[in-house]
């Protein structure tokens, strides 16, 4: 699953999800994506940090302390480049931190590591 509100990284990253044989959900609001995430359990999310509506960090952190959403593997998308942010990222459930701007292939190739 795909929740980013830029639209063009939500294409962008479930077209190249799509072509390596994963099948991306996406969404672009966490009303919306909550529910999602619960019903469909997906595999993987990328998950930005900087929407509105909720602080993504708790989105990451209600997974994570959620048994039935454990295994879901979380990677949070951020313009935020500091370690700080990265550390408290991972301390909320967080698998993997990748910087914007990043490559589409970046991301798909960290997504292909965690499921090998």
């Amino acid at each position: 699953m795909v929740d980013d509100d830029e639209p063009n990284i939500v294409q962008s990253l479930a077209f190249v999800f799509n072509r390596e044989g994963f099948d991306a959900a996406t969404t672009r609001d966490v009303v919306q994506s909550m529910p999602m995430i619960r019903d469909s359990k997906p595999h993987f999310l990328s998950l930005d940090i900087m929407m509105p509506n909720k602080n993504r960090y708790e989105v990451c952190q209600e997974i994570e302390s959620d048994p039935e959403l454990q295994d879901i593997q979380v990677v949070m998308l951020s313009s935020i480049n500091n370690e700080e942010s990265r550390r408290h990222a991972m301390s909320q459930g967080a698998d993997d931190y990748i910087t914007k701007p990043f490559s589409l292939m970046q991301v798909v190739t960290r997504v292909i590591e965690v499921f090998a």
